[in-house]
Formats: C-alpha cells, sequence, structure tokens
C-alpha cells in the first residue's frame, strides 16, 4: 500500500496514460519551473494537461486531478478516503492521532471526533460568540490606534494575531494578549516554525541535510508542548473552565463506550485546534479584506447588510450573525478562490478505477487541487478568476453539481469547525465593515505564498473610520436568498 512517500508507479497501473508536463529531465523529472517555495502554485500551472495529470520531482511520481467529473468521483466516501501523507504525515510530529493528522484506522480519531462534535454545536457557538466579540474588540482597539498614525494596518499579522486569540479563548480558555504585544509572541513563533518545517519536509528530496532546521524544529515542539502542558495544568488545578473544548477534552466520555481522551491526546488536540484555527481563518479573512478593499461596490453592499441586519444595536447577538446572507457569500466566494484546504489527498479503499478510466490499486492516492477545481470554466464559467458574491446566490448554487465546492474537506475526515469558522468571519467582517471603509494600499499587488495554507503575502491595507450610519427603519430582511439553514458549503448542515 504506498503511502505519501511512496511513487504513484506503486498504485496506478496505467500511469503513462496520465499526461506529464512537457520537457521531463531525467533523474530530477519535472523540475523545470517548479518552486520550492510555493509549489502547489507551481503545480497549478499545469491544470492545461487536463483535469488529470502527473508530475515526477526527482524519483517520485505523483497524481493531480481536478476536474468537476474527477472530483466527485474521488470524493465517493464508499471507495476512497483521506490520505495521510506528504505535509500531513509531517505534522504528526505535532498532532500525532488527532483530528486532522490521525489515520482512518486509528481510533483515537472516531473517539475524539464524537466527544468534541457537540463542542461545535449551535449551543456550544452561542457560549463562543461573547469570546470572539471581546477578541475582536481588541484587533479594532489596534486598528484605532494604527488609524490615528496615518499608516497601513498589517492584515496577515493581526488576522492570525485575533483568530488564535479566539481559538485560544474559546477552545482553552487562555489568552496570549498579542495585541499588547510589541513583539512576535513565541508562541505564534514557535507554530509557524513547525508549520515552515513541515512545508519544507513536503518540498525537498533530502530533507535530511537541513540539521540546523531539524534541531530548530524540536525545539519548536518541545516549546509547544510545554506551553499546551501548562495550559491543561492550569486547568486541571482550576477545577474546570466554562465548559470549553478543553473542558470536554477533559471530563467527557465517549457517548456509548465511556472511554476518554488520554493525556497526550489532549494534548496533541490542542495543538491541531490551535495550528488549523488560525493558519485557516486568518488567511480567509485576509484575502476577503483584501477583495473588499478592492471591490469598493461589494464592500458596500455589505457594509449596508450589516446596517441594516443589526440596526443600532450596540453588539450583535449570536443569531444575528447568520443573517448576514450577502457577508456569507464574500467568505464564500473567498474560499473559492483560495480555499481553506488547497489540496485533498484521497486514498482508494479497494481496487477500483478513477471514474471508470484511471485504474487505481488499494492504497493508490491523488492530489485533488481544490483552487483549480474551484476555478473549472465549464462549472463556473470563463470569468472564474473574477471574485463575485452572486456565485452563492441560491440559484447558481442549486444549478452547480454536487463536489465542485469544497473549501472544508470532504467526507467524514471534513473540518469539523466549519461552522466555528464560517460564524467567526461573518462575525469578524461584519464588526470591521461597520466600523471602517476599506481602501487598498496602492503600492500592494495580491502575492500568494504558501504555509500549510495559503495566505496573502504582506497584505497591507488602509482605512478611514466611518461616521455613525443612522439607525435603519428596519433590521431584520426577508430570507429570500437561503433559506437560514440552509448551508451552500454542506446542505444537510444547520
Amino acid at each position: 500500500m504506498p503511502d505519501g512517500g511512496r511513487s504513484a508507479e506503486l498504485g496506478w497501473p496505467e500511469l503513462r496514460r496520465i499526461p506529464h508536463p512537457p520537457y521531463r529531465i531525467p533523474v530530477l523529472g519535472d523540475i523545470l519551473g517548479a518552486s520550492q517555495r510555493t509549489p502547489l502554485l507551481s503545480t497549478m500551472k499545469y491544470a492545461g494537461l487536463g483535469p488529470i495529470f502527473r508530475c515526477k520531482v526527482f524519483r517520485k511520481e505523483f497524481v493531480f486531478v481536478w476536474g468537476a467529473e474527477l472530483a466527485a468521483d474521488i470524493a465517493d466516501e464508499t471507495r476512497f478516503g483521506k490520505h495521510i501523507g506528504l505535509g500531513i504525515a509531517s505534522l504528526r510530529a505535532v498532532g500525532g492521532d488527532a483530528l486532522f493528522t490521525a489515520y482512518d484506522h486509528e481510533p483515537n480519531w472516531r473517539l475524539a471526533h464524537d466527544v468534541l462534535t457537540p463542542g461545535f454545536s449551535r449551543e456550544a457557538m452561542a457560549v463562543y460568540h461573547p469570546m470572539m466579540l471581546d477578541a475582536t474588540d481588541r484587533l479594532t482597539a489596534h486598528w484605532d490606534r494604527e488609524l490615528a498614525a496615518g499608516g497601513p494596518v498589517d492584515v496577515l499579522g493581526d488576522m492570525t494575531k485575533l483568530t488564535l486569540e479566539i481559538i485560544a479563548r474559546t477552545g482553552f480558555g487562555h489568552d496570549f494578549g498579542l495585541f499588547e504585544l510589541d513583539r512576535p509572541h513565541p508562541f505564534v513563533t514557535a507554530m509557524i516554525g513547525t508549520l515552515t518545517y513541515a512545508q519544507y519536509l513536503n518540498s525537498t528530496p533530502f530533507p535530511g541535510l537541513a540539521k540546523g532546521a531539524a534541531r530548530r524544529n524540536e525545539a519548536d515542539i518541545a516549546y509547544l508542548n510545554r506551553t499546551v502542558d501548562d495550559i491543561v495544568r492550569a486547568r486541571r488545578d482550576a477545577g474546570g473552565g466554562n465548559g470549553d473544548l478543553l473542558d470536554r477534552m477533559l471530563d467527557t466520555p465517549h457517548p456509548e463506550t465511556g472511554e476518554r481522551l488520554s493525556a497526550e491526546n489532549v494534548r496533541r488536540q490542542i495543538l491541531t485546534f490551535l495550528a488549523a484555527g488560525y493558519d485557516t481563518t486568518s488567511g480567509t479573512l485576509s484575502f476577503a479584506l483584501h477583495y473588499l478593499s478592492a471591490n469598493p461596490e461589494i464592500a458596500a453592499r455589505a457594509r449596508e447588510e450589516v446596517d441594516r441586519v443589526w440596526g443600532d444595536t450596540a453588539v450583535p447577538a449570536y443569531d444575528q450573525v447568520a443573517k448576514l446572507r450577502y457577508v456569507r457569500k464574500v467568505v464564500d466566494e473567498t474560499l473559492r478562490l483560495w480555499p481553506t484546504a488547497p489540496v485533498l489527498m484521497r486514498e482508494a479503499r479497494q481496487d477500483t478505477a478513477l471514474c471508470g478510466e484511471h485504474p487505481m490499486r488499494r492504497g493508490a492516492w491523488a492530489l485533488l487541487l481544490t483552487p483549480l477545481l474551484h476555478r473549472d470554466p465549464g462549472v463556473w464559467g470563463a470569468d472564474a478568476e473574477r471574485f463575485d458574491p452572486g456565485r452563492f446566490d441560491a440559484a447558481a448554487v442549486r444549478a452547480r453539481p454536487a463536489h465542485t465546492y469544497k473549501p472544508f474537506g470532504t467526507g467524514a475526515r471534513a473540518c469539523i469547525a466549519r461552522q466555528f469558522a464560517l460564524h467567526e468571519a461573518m462575525l469578524v467582517l461584519g464588526l470591521l465593515l461597520r466600523r471602517y471603509e476599506l481602501r487598498p494600499d496602492p503600492g500592494y499587488r495580491l502575492s500568494v505564498a504558501e504555509r500549510m495554507t495559503l495566505i496573502p503575502e504582506g497584505l497591507r491595507i488602509r482605512l478611514d473610520r466611518r461616521q455613525t450610519p443612522p439607525v435603519p427603519t428596519r433590521t431584520t430582511v426577508p430570507d429570500e436568498d437561503m433559506p437560514e439553514s440552509r448551508c451552500p458549503v454542506h446542505p444537510t448542515d444547520g
């Protein structure tokens, strides 16, 4: 059974039928034009080879898919499951058998999933809402100071601080105080270090040569573990918290078996949530703010909705966030262009043939490129590169084939915290639109970098403080676009 470090020849009997880039070099493979810094983006340029293609890097061959038909087939949970390989396997040094990095056969995945799923219910989200508001207040206080100083704001840096504060507070009752520091917090530095090292392992054929980087990574992991152990120890000494995720990890037995998470697995789950919670939503918020600043007519429509729906309420209630239909479409369209999970790795559970055409042995795997899937002109039109929230009008969502929009993964291993992330993103964008006019920094051009996710590198925007809007005569709107319970990403979700 091939794993993430082995070549596709082992699992694809008719690999030669799949096209590859021209000018393949013996031994080196398809490295002409490849980028070690942005391997995903450099791979996307081969979309012209067709909806399935292969690339060889030194002695290893990888199969990529992105077409709508192929994506729908490889999403079939009866024949395919999540593959742990490449960068995800590299993160197991931190996450072990936590939710994101566990193999399907590891029992702690199902145990943690069943124990923690109620932590993302509607009732739990209502508890987290005030904590999200408090963290966003710290952000706006910081932005007010930046506005008074007359300079642009560091969007990605500030969104990283915000989302880490939110997941730390809502999940574990911890306050890093990131907006009060005048230098990067060592926890953030260590977290970015581990993600960067995992990306390095994903893209280099000779990881053993970087002994200095390996030592730094070991030190980063040790610091992360000590920090989390301190958080857990303080919670145990306090006798419990406010019913957050950490309380659930420590105190909640499995509803059927009564089994509990081990101390080691609790640590791994905390690190997984901290890493995923800040590195994903921070990128989504940053890209969204870029597009809102660059498209004033879209920002104006979103701002009008916030003023109309929230009215003169000083602090929006939990239920008011879901009523921001157009803001939700802004988030959805942002995730279309720059999805949270830019690559989904899928593995054959049995001998099969992808779309009945490409034989795969049990254990064979492929990389589904969601940024290309979300740009498929046959699904999204010839203007698929254009930012247009109208693509998520209810009629347009219903007209699209299934499995053509995958920002949170697919199947049983889809992101457990997707509703948390969507509520967080809509709340933060609503609060920022309500308070500021967003203007692009004239000297900035969108540059996308890669960590484990995609981020807008060096993004800065300028702010103007809004004048207090007039109190609207109506604070609710009819749900003509989308029923409140319908999620265009996962239609069965509430």
